[in-house]
């Protein structure tokens, strides 16, 4: 059992790149692991498995307004979207994999396998 992302770019139909993220344990704050995905998109390493893996609620905090400023994108003050939060449970003992679809005006996300 494990918890993954990876992180496409719709805008530029890439990966993405560079892009820093959060993984929140919601019952009490605590910053389980901080990451920046790689050239393909993807954290080395899983955010949860083996004793961290556990039922709860959690959230993935994207720094998706940071990223595209990066990429050389001009960005109104403020972003419309500057960070954007997935929540989501972990209820069954198996793989969760939650992407990032995003662009700086949309996303998307969904339960992957």
């Amino acid at each position: 059992m494990k918890l993954t992302t990876h992180v496409l770019d719709t805008a530029h139909g890439r990966p993405a790149a560079g892009m820093t993220l959060q993984l929140i344990r919601l019952s009490d704050g605590k910053i389980m692991k901080q990451a920046v995905t790689n050239s393909d998109g993807r954290v080395d390493q899983p955010l949860l498995e083996g004793d961290e893996f556990q039922f709860g609620k959690f959230e993935l905090l994207f720094d998706v307004g940071d990223y595209f400023r990066n990429c050389g994108i001009s960005l109104p003050d403020p972003a419309f979207l500057d960070q954007v939060p997935i929540r989501f449970g972990i209820s069954e003992r198996r793989h969760y994999h939650v992407p990032l679809l995003v662009s700086p005006f949309s996303f998307s996300t969904y339960r992957g396998s």
